[in-house]
């Protein structure tokens, strides 16, 4: 990646000097090609992203879907609508591919995410992770941390596809589905087919994870220290990562979902993925932060205690504290598959009113 004028600053030191991978948390062509430049090695994106980047480049996206429509007259909103998410992601990818190929596949990987609409639908979201993974050599899918999306990721990875769990904020969600990843790696590698370039990943969405824990205090009425909130997640991904690390697991913790610094500060060193959007990024890498590891550098007791007063808390750092069954009524996981369909149906209707024009 010769041809990249980097800008110095935190992020760079950290890519540079560290074992901590950043990601874009963005499929936008602009905000990745600088992200690229801090030493960002990949990017993510969600339907929400994908809204988000269609609705703010209107300019590009309105001739692009009324060609789509026109090429293809007899599909609906909704097959328009993926379509432009398949060609942003595929066109995002290209700007990875020189990192990919200096990684082996263990980088330089530009994430799509299922259909949420299959999440009651195993084989749908294993289908659909193999059409994606055959868009670009350097895709990685994104397949929910349900019980349904288990069996999907496992099957997927035995067909060869690079997954990155998402709709994951607990422990046992990480563990379980880098557990799914390993059996399905093992299928394939029994097989006889290469799985040296694979490279899964497993999402704990420490912020969203935050904001589930505020939404229970505020509804519950707890009186808590409010600093101790902003932790929780950073708990969570700290002991997944030493989790992996100690089980030998082949895939990656990824942190995504951030809401301030520390969900990056407190992470580097690991060998894990940071993935923060783009705006995050600007703070951190224009701040005059020293970089230190501290992955290691456990969360004051003080905190884990008065977080250990919420139950949801707990069941989120117990290694054992959902089962698989559980997954998917856990608070945060139903708020962000609601969001995640919410966006689908936003897409639905900027597609529709760009086809069928208001009178």
């Amino acid at each position: 990646m010769t041809d990249i004028e980097y800008t110095p600053g935190p992020l760079l030191t950290a890519a540079q000097t560290t074992r901590t991978a950043l990601w874009n948390d963005s499929a936008d062509l602009d905000e990745l090609r600088q992200s690229i430049s801090f030493g960002g090695v990949g990017a993510t994106c969600n339907p929400v992203i994908a809204y988000t980047v269609i609705r703010n480049h209107m300019d590009v996206w309105v001739p692009r879907i009324l060609a789509i429509a026109e090429a293809h007259p007899t599909w609906g909103e909704s097959e328009i609508g993926w379509q432009a998410v398949k060609d942003l992601s595929v066109e995002a990818a290209v700007l990875l591919e020189g990192i990919f190929a200096e990684h082996e596949g263990r980088n330089g990987r530009l994430s799509m995410q299922t259909d949420p609409r299959f999440h009651r639908d195993a084989k749908a979201l294993a289908d659909q992770a193999v059409e994606f993974h055959g868009l670009a050599e350097n895709i990685v899918v994104k397949i929910p941390a349900t019980r349904v999306g288990i069996a999907a990721i496992e099957e997927a990875t035995f067909r060869g596809v690079s997954v990155n769990v998402t709709v994951s904020f607990s422990v046992a969600q990480a563990v379980r589905a880098a557990e799914a990843i390993e059996r399905g790696l093992d299928r394939r590698a029994a097989e006889g087919h290469d799985i040296s370039r694979m490279g899964p990943v497993v999402t704990v969405m420490v912020g969203r994870l935050d904001d589930w824990l505020k939404a229970v205090v505020a509804r519950d009425g707890v009186f808590i220290d409010p600093s101790a909130l902003e932790w929780a997640g950073i708990a969570c991904a700290k002991k997944a990562h030493g989790i992996f690390q100690e089980r030998g697991f082949r895939s990656r913790v990824l942190a995504a979902a951030f809401r301030n610094v520390l969900q990056w500060s407190e992470l580097v060193g690991g060998d894990l993925v940071v993935s923060p959007p783009f705006q995050w990024q600007q703070i951190i890498n224009s701040s005059d932060y020293e970089v230190v590891e501290r992955i290691d550098v456990p969360v004051r007791a003080e905190y884990l205690a008065e977080l250990a007063r919420l139950e949801d808390f707990r069941r989120a750092y117990d290694v054992d504290g959902l089962t698989v069954e559980e997954f998917e009524t856990f608070g945060p996981t139903a708020r962000t598959l609601r969001q995640f369909l919410a966006a689908d149906a936003d897409l639905d209707a900027l597609v529709r009113d760009i086809i069928v024009p208001a009178p």
